[in-house]
């Protein structure tokens, strides 16, 4: 029997995808585990690893395809010591071509009529749920075989719960069979609904693309469509704008102390001889002790160490400290997991190899999803101080300004000192008001007193 290949969904949001290469091509043989496809995401290019042995018997969705839906046919695969072209003429229905979105015109919409209601703004897309989706991963990241699957499903096993025995950690029947007979793995019953909340407000409607576009000259602009990150970039935030109530506290750090031990620790960092000479085993810059020094302020006030779901408060064990990191037209947070354990020296290697990896967009979604806290530096172009947008599941960000020198006092006499500014945005419905200062003032004793953050 022929085995559909469909669009795998590669993080829990994903709704569609551009396929931009194939490694593979008709008639070529692949066992599981091989690298079929690279797929572009709205944050990355990851490679889809083929979960079935066979032949390749036909490529319905060609390289270079954009906005390919998860879940749709993508390639067929002949199993092994079945016809090819059988197998080619008998998979599933192709996967409808995506069509591109029509440029926007530079006529005005015609106003409707008094006495007709204005059209109700078309719902966004909801995401499919992971254990419901067909494509090579599960919800907890395994592979499994589509035998084991529809096995799981017949004999209602939550596939996320078993241990795959296969080849990377794939689920396969001897799996889902071992689940039946010990009885594990039984799928949770599905929770009451529960009563609606008040509705939301209604949001203010802008002016449409078209009367925009009025307002400018012909031949005056050019469009540049919006691509997948930046239709996500905007609709986080925006959610994020529009749902978190954020307030924002302000603290004065000197970081003269900093700046000091940072020359010290680069100065005496190991060598090693390259090809391109002597190369240092790490180079510390401001922003590896600002990640250091929020990671350690959330261990020692873990009740700001939080996120808000409408059940519970979630209370993080770890700093998973999230850092914007801008790249082409674009701007994408990777993690520094468990933070607060990591050496500045590890945090500053693992924070410049996800920086270049995330520019060349192949991070991994488990490199860039979920993280308890964010940070933001704008120091190196110059500016003083800044506010961000928090980006949910955190809680907090704060914001790094430039280190300009300031008239500080000191012991009555007034010197100069370099002072950074960090302002901090917290969500009100995890981080009460004190709190929140509790977390900066703590964060700026670390940066006060760089020594502690070694120890």
């Amino acid at each position: 029997m022929p085995i559909n290949i469909t669009m795998p969904a590669l993080s829990p949001t994903m709704e569609e995808g551009n396929l931009s290469k194939w490694l593979v091509k008709e008639g070529d043989q692949v066992k599981s585990g091989d690298v079929i496809a690279e797929i572009e995401t709205d944050k990355a290019t990851m490679e889809v690893e083929a979960v079935d042995e066979g032949t390749v018997a036909k490529i319905v969705v060609p390289a270079g395809t954009e906005a390919v839906k998860v879940n749709a046919l993508i390639a067929i695969l002949a199993a092994d010591g079945e016809d090819v072209s059988a197998a080619a003429s008998g998979g599933g229905a192709p996967a409808p071509k995506a069509e591109a979105a029509p440029a926007p015109k530079a006529e005005a919409a015609p106003a409707p009529k008094a006495s007709e209601p204005a059209p109700a703004p078309a719902q966004a897309p909801v995401a499919a749920p992971a254990s419901a989706q067909s494509g090579t991963g599960v919800g907890n990241g395994l592979f499994s075989s589509p035998l084991a699957r529809r096995l799981a499903k017949e004999a209602g096993i939550d596939i996320s719960a078993v241990t795959g025995s296969g080849p990377h950690g794939r689920v396969v029947k001897a799996d889902i069979e071992k689940a039946v007979a010990s009885g594990t793995g039984k799928a949770a019953p599905a929770a009451a609904p529960q009563p609606a909340g008040a509705p939301a407000p209604a949001l203010a409607k802008g002016p449409s693309d078209d009367a925009v576009l009025k307002l400018f000259e012909e031949g005056s602009y050019e469009l540049l469509p919006h691509d997948g990150m930046r239709r996500t970039i905007a609709a986080r935030l925006t959610e994020s704008h529009q749902t978190v109530p954020a307030y924002f506290v302000s603290m004065d750090c000197e970081i003269d102390a900093l700046l000091k031990l940072r020359a010290e620790i680069n100065k005496s960092a190991p060598v090693t001889k390259t090809e391109k000479g002597e190369v240092p085993a790490f180079k510390l810059s401001v922003n590896d002790f600002v990640i250091k020094a929020m990671a350690l302020a959330l261990r020692d006030v873990p009740m700001a160490n939080a996120s808000w779901t409408s059940t519970a408060r979630v209370k993080h064990k770890h700093s998973d400290v999230g850092v914007a990191v801008a790249i082409p037209d674009g701007l994408i947070t990777p993690i520094i997991r468990k933070a607060e354990e990591k050496t500045l020296s590890v945090i500053s290697n693992e924070m410049k190899d996800l920086a270049r990896r995330a520019r060349d967009k192949k991070l991994k979604p488990d490199e860039y999803q979920g993280g308890t806290t964010a940070v933001s530096n704008l120091g190196m172009f110059g500016v003083s101080s800044f506010t961000s947008i928090i980006n949910p599941p955190h809680a907090s960000i704060v914001s790094i300004g430039a280190g300009i020198e300031k008239p500080v006092v000191k012991n009555g006499e007034i010197k100069v000192g370099t002072v950074m500014t960090a302002t901090f945005a917290f969500d009100h419905r995890v981080i009460d008001g004190a709190l929140g200062a509790e977390l900066a003032s703590a964060f700026k004793r670390y940066i006060e007193n760089p020594m502690a953050m070694l120890v």
